[in-house]
This record gives structure tokens, C-alpha cells and sequence, in this order.
């Protein structure tokens, strides 16, 4: 099959890939994501939030005293049916919330394309949200990471004032430990994100992090893969950017995963590298998230290495499929 081919065959496959990235409300759930949408388009990915399936809109949650965040403030019934549907290439209409009022504006007709992201607070909940993802994703950033991303979008994206941002965090954060956070022991691959250990003006200034990618192990692989980091660009350029790697077994709500950590910026010269790897281990191509003479930072880095993990998973069940009809 050429290099190319691999996007033709998400294209006529019948199958739906589902992704479900969990995580609190701006924790930085669509970045990871990011390799994944580019690589493939618009044409092949499209994006549902959970929050367009609240059941309430944000003055009656205000007059019942709760948050979104409780089961029953969301219907996860609709929203096992529509990806259902959605898994069968099936057409839904899709209620919306509006985040700028606080309302739900009409329903929309949602097709689903080859490749669908299911991101929110909720995506894990309930036993047949979970048999219908086929790859799981929790962000988990540090706390005071996460208060300075939330108060930033809000603010400037939502038109909150930094006091009321503060004050929901705040009422909201047991109902995240009881419901979002116990989300997490489902995942296939959980990021977490800290301030830079070279500052966290660095983090606040240049958006680099001390990112840590936590994965289970891969129960199928496509074949024997080289994601190798050639040292040699790394040492003749580190007198230009910080940089490090780390990887370490770690136990993550009483699993093992391998925890590989970055933090700083590689050269184009090692990404190219990487991402050349995974254009010929992936059959996937161009994969292209940096320019020449350009830096990646640890995030772009964990997001490349995760594309390649979810790609890998796709692959595998396009195997199987293909293996079974030849039965």
C-alpha cells in the first residue's frame, strides 16, 4: 500500500473511529488532540462536546444549587444514542449549548465523519459511553496550571470577570474529584501538564510545559517501531533552547504505565526525524506540525507522539476487519 494510502482507506471504511478526550473544563482538551485534526482534516475529523448535552441551561443549574458537573445535570442517555447512531454513519440533530449565554440554542444536523472527537467532562461516565470509544484520552494539568488556563479563556473567550472565574472554580471543585476526576482509571493515555521546570514565566510567555504522556501498554502494534530521537541535533544545538526527556513506570490509579516526559523545545532537525518515522510506520503522510528551522515544544511533541499512538490503534481495527471479512 503506498505511504499516501492510509487516509483513502479511513475514507471508504464504514467504520467510525471514536475518540474521547475527558478532562475539567479548560484543561487544554482540544490541544492534544490538535496532530490528530491536522493530519487527517476537516473532511475526516469533526468534534462534539459533551457540554451540548447539559440538561439544564446555566440559570436553572443556578436555581437548583448545582453544577454541570453532577451526573444529573447532563443527559447521558441522548448522548449514548447519538454516538450510536454516529458509530452506525448515521445523521443526528445535535442540541447546542451556548457557552456566550448560557442557553441552548436550536438544534443542528450533525453527520458523522470517519474520525470523531467526543471531548467534555463526561465522555467516560457510563459503561456504554465507554464500549462505544475506541480510544481514551484524560487531560489532567496541575492545579495551578489549569486556574491560570481557565481564567485566561474565560475571561477573554467567555466574558467572565477574573473574581466570578475564581468563584465557580471553587464550587466546582468537589463535584470534579467525585465525578470527572474518578474518569481517569478508564483511560488509554492520560496527559498532564505542569509549569516548565525552566520557569513558569517560560510556560506563561512561550506556552512551554513540563509535559508527561502516561500510557498503558499497546496490546497491538503495527509492526516494530522506530519512534527514535537522534542525539546528535539535540547536543549541537542545545546551547539554543532548554530541553529534556524523561521516561519513567509509574502506578496511575493502580495501573503501571509508562510515563514519558518532556519539557523545553526540539529543533526541527529532531522532530523531522520523528515525524518522518511515523509517516512510514503509520502509512500516514505528510505529518508536518513544525516548519523548517522551527522549535516543538514539549506539548507539540507529546501531541505527535500521542497521533501516532491513536493512528496505530486504527490501524489495528481496520486489520481486524479486514481479517474477518476474509473469513
Amino acid at each position: 500500500m503506498p505511504s499516501s494510502d492510509f487516509k483513502r482507506v479511513i475514507a471508504e471504511s464504514p467504520y467510525v473511529f471514536i475518540i474521547g478526550v475527558a478532562g475539567d473544563s479548560g484543561s487544554g482538551k482540544t490541544t492534544f488532540t490538535r496532530a490528530i485534526r491536522e493530519i487527517f482534516g476537516k473532511d475526516l475529523v469533526s468534534t462534539i462536546t459533551t457540554d451540548d448535552y447539559h440538561r439544564y441551561d446555566r440559570q436553572e443549574r443556578k436555581k437548583l444549587g448545582i453544577t454541570p458537573l453532577v451526573p444529573e445535570a447532563n443527559r447521558f442517555d441522548l448522548l449514548e444514542e447519538h454516538l450510536e447512531d454516529l458509530k452506525a454513519g448515521k445523521p443526528i440533530k445535535k442540541p447546542v449549548y451556548n457557552h456566550n449565554n448560557g442557553k441552548f440554542d436550536p438544534p443542528v444536523l450533525f453527520k458523522p465523519t470517519k474520525i470523531l472527537i467526543v471531548e467534555g467532562l463526561h465522555p467516560f461516565f457510563t459503561e456504554k459511553l465507554r464500549n462505544l470509544i475506541d480510544f481514551k484520552l484524560y487531560v489532567d494539568p496541575d492545579p495551578g496550571v489549569k486556574r491560570a488556563w481557565k481564567i485566561k479563556r474565560d475571561v477573554e473567550q467567555r466574558g467572565y470577570s477574573p473574581d466570578a472565574v475564581i468563584a465557580e472554580m471553587e464550587e466546582r471543585k468537589l463535584d470534579y474529584e467525585r465525578y470527572v476526576e474518578p474518569q481517569r482509571r478508564f483511560a488509554d493515555a492520560i496527559i498532564r501538564i505542569a509549569f516548565s521546570k525552566y520557569g513558569r514565566e517560560v510556560s506563561e510567555s512561550q506556552n512551554i510545559y513540563h509535559v508527561t504522556l502516561y500510557q498503558s501498554e499497546i496490546d497491538r502494534s503495527i509492526r516494530n517501531v522506530d519512534l527514535s530521537i537522534d542525539l546528535y541535533p539535540i547536543l549541537s544545538l542545545s546551547l539554543h533552547r532548554n530541553f529534556m526527556v524523561e521516561f519513567t513506570t509509574e502506578d496511575v490509579d493502580g495501573r503501571a504505565m509508562g510515563a514519558l516526559t518532556f519539557d523545553g523545545e526540539l529543533h526541527y532537525a529532531v522532530v523531522r526525524k520523528l515525524e518522518r518515522n511515523i509517516e512510514i510506520q503509520t502509512q500516514v503522510q505528510p505529518i508536518s506540525l513544525v516548519k523548517n528551522g522551527a522549535y516543538l515544544t514539549a506539548s507539540g511533541i507529546a501531541q505527535l507522539i500521542l497521533a501516532w499512538r491513536i493512528i496505530n490503534k486504527r490501524i489495528a481495527i481496520e486489520g481486524a476487519m479486514g481479517a474477518a471479512g476474509g473469513e
